[in-house]
């Protein structure tokens, strides 16, 4: 196999194709089809279920799941960086994960609640399978891409991600909306389940297949010649303990990483849930209007978001970081208070773009602002992947809060209005970053 130059273009574009693979599991399975389907098996006013010795609500219950995978991929990141960063052969690794992840995605078609934990082990199985990818399609740009070379390739990775899993999106909503013209039989109801147990198919066929083009172009890894020991294999947590030392000793980066683990963790949440509130919460007025509104509201939050992520980097560019980070809080803020008020198509689509503003725009700034307070070091990667591990605590601490509230209360109304508390403290902690320096 023809082995391509560190910087040339084909090896530059394979690995971003990347992206247009996997990010279909992201808008398809975890953002808009699987949660519309996962209420929709749900026919009764009754929505809890007897699983793992106890009742718990439907909408408790997948949070409680996500929870638990992102505390795994929490544990395997740091460990399978210090694996990708010493093993030979980190595409093995990459492929492992892939599969895992698709194979679960086609695995959803037989999702039941008879059969609740094997189903639930698919959905779980998803989740690790494409965020454990992660860690090592990310680990190949430093080896693939030139300094200067690694923020366009990325920035075209994402592009290429969005495009490729809002196209998928459109296919399955066609699917889902007008089921006979692809020969999907049965009632109203019975061929719109169908397709959607379809679309999950189509996802995991999806990411396996156009992946092979980025593995067939990708190298092995740099080898070392040396075995992965135990000492290597706990490598990722040696350093992490290092960059936690020294990161304690830096007092605005430290505030400013208090401030974030906060926010992050309820932006992560509603993102997470937000189309599970809609589908419990929104009185659409029919599963058609419902299965429309809620996928027509995830598309408009990612177009939305591209502007958020603009109008914020020129707001950040005027205002300074931090600031603008206040300021977005704040809107976060009152969004928690209005979506405890949502009950209409109309007050969801208005909230779904002012999910999207902001959303697009908190993430890119919060990881920027982390980016340029970081001290003069040549060890960046560590840096981030102590970042990456406290954004998925932040997820796992989110998710439980929440669909404890969600269980106890009943309402995910509840959940969301609690959810303000983080953000407030989140502007306190981001008011007492020292500013000594601009940002």
């Amino acid at each position: 196999m023809k082995t391509y130059p560190k910087g040339s273009k084909k090896l530059l574009n394979a690995w971003a194709f990347y992206d247009w693979a996997n990010s279909v599991y992201t808008l398809t399975i975890a953002s808009t089809i699987f949660p519309i389907f996962y209420g929709a098996l749900f026919l009764t006013d009754n929505k809890h279920i007897h699983v793992f010795g106890t009742d718990i609500k439907n909408t408790a219950l997948i949070s409680f799941i996500t929870a638990f995978a992102f505390l795994v991929i929490a544990f395997l990141s740091p460990l399978l960086s210090g694996v990708a960063d010493f093993i030979g052969n980190k595409k093995v690794f990459m492929k492992f994960f892939c599969y895992i992840g698709g194979l679960a995605c086609i695995g959803l078609n037989w999702f039941s609640l008879d059969y609740i934990y094997v189903s639930l082990s698919f959905y779980f199985l998803g989740l690790i399978g494409y965020w454990g990818s992660l860690v090592f399609y990310n680990s190949y740009l430093p080896d693939i891409a030139f300094p200067e070379q690694q923020d366009k390739i990325s920035a075209k990775g994402y592009s290429l991600g969005y495009i490729g899993s809002v196209l998928l999106l459109v296919l399955n909503l066609a699917m889902v909306m007008k089921p006979d013209l692809f020969g999907i039989t049965g009632t109203e109801g019975e061929a719109a389940m169908k397709a959607m147990r379809y679309s999950f198919i189509t996802v995991g066929i999806w990411w396996i297949v156009f992946s092979q083009y980025t593995y067939y172009i990708l190298p092995k890894g740099t080898k070392t010649g040396n075995k992965v020991t135990k000492s290597v294999l706990f490598n990722g947590f040696k350093e992490l303990k290092l960059v936690f030392a020294e990161i304690k000793e830096n007092t605005r980066l430290i505030r400013y990483l208090r401030a974030f683990f906060v926010f992050s963790m309820a932006v992560q949440t509603i993102m997470l849930v937000a189309t599970y509130f809609g589908e419990q919460e929104v009185d659409w007025g029919g599963k058609q209007e419902k299965t429309m509104g809620l996928i027509v509201s995830i598309l408009v939050i990612q177009v939305v978001a591209i502007l958020g992520a603009y109008l914020t980097s020129r707001a950040s560019e005027k205002f300074g970081n931090i600031n603008t980070l206040i300021v977005i809080n704040f809107i976060w803020m009152c969004l928690c208070f209005y979506g405890y008020f949502v009950k209409t198509p109309t007050q969801f689509y208005i909230t779904a773009m002012c999910v999207g503003l902001v959303m697009g725009g908190i993430q890119a700034l919060a990881r920027s602002t982390y980016s340029k307070l970081l001290p003069e070091t040549d060890d960046t990667t560590s840096y981030f992947s102590f970042f990456d591990v406290a954004e998925k605590i932040g997820i796992v601490i989110g998710m439980v809060i929440y669909g404890t509230i969600d269980q106890i209360t009943g309402s995910m109304r509840n959940a969301i209005l609690f959810l303000f508390v983080f953000f407030l403290v989140g502007i306190i902690l981001l008011f007492k970053v020292p500013k000594e320096d601009k940002i």
